[in-house]
């Protein structure tokens, strides 16, 4: 097909693919929280590891984290993009910049909400329902088995691995495009810098062409103009 962007075609295909196999999934992890399916086949017995340590881990949290990888990984690449070309655009490699620091903190602030959510639910399970009476007739330890089943051993653990993956992240995108971006950055300000020497010389040329005309000077006009 003449003039097709094959690129772009390509592009989509790779979006598509990705999307796809995302919410199959989100959709697997879902199902499988639920008990509504068991991975069980021998080819397949690593993936069921990996859902029940996230499960018991990270619970629903697992989403919105690699929704966020997916999302941080895409700006990257896009951001690495803009920077191999000769001619971008300084506001399409700032956006591009500043997208990759939106998912990095995103996913620092996913492992503290969920950690909030996750407090929350343990102290209701814990001591919800609970008067003076009650608590001490349950003692510390019942209590304190209730706020580890009500979920805040879960909750810490969202903390820890947002923390951890943030940082991975951040670590992440000053190995892979640190030294472009930071090299782009001092020849863009450079070039800035050269403008502005450029502006301000012009300037002093006709300031010094305007007292020459003031002084009378002879073929001051003929510069002036």
């Amino acid at each position: 097909m003449k003039g097709m962007n094959w690129q772009g075609f390509l592009n989509g295909v790779g979006v598509g693919a990705v999307t796809a196999t995302l919410l199959g999934i989100g959709t697997l992890y879902v199902l499988n929280m639920a008990n509504w399916i068991v991975v069980a086949p021998p080819p397949m017995q690593e993936l069921q590891v990996l859902l029940n340590w996230a499960y018991d881990n990270l619970r629903l949290s697992a989403i919105p984290f690699a929704l966020t990888l997916v999302l941080y990984a895409h700006s990257l690449r896009r951001l690495k993009r803009l920077l191999a070309a000769r001619e971008a655009q300084p506001e399409r490699v700032a956006q591009a910049d500043h997208m990759v620091d939106i998912w990095t903190n995103l996913f620092f602030g996913i492992g503290v909400i969920w950690t909030a959510i996750g407090i929350r639910s343990a102290l209701l399970t814990a001591i919800g329902n609970l008067d003076p009476g009650t608590a001490a007739e349950l003692g510390a330890f019942s209590i304190l088995q209730r706020l580890v089943d009500g979920g805040i051993l879960l909750a810490l653990s969202t903390t820890i691995f947002g923390a951890v993956g943030g940082y991975l992240l951040r670590l992440l995108k000053a190995m892979v495009v640190g030294v472009q971006l930071q090299a782009y950055y001092g020849e863009f300000s450079k070039h800035q810098t050269d403008e502005i020497g450029r502006t301000l010389l012009n300037i002093e040329r006709h300031l010094a062409v305007l007292v020459n005309v003031a002084n009378g000077r002879p073929g001051a006009e003929r510069s002036a103009e």
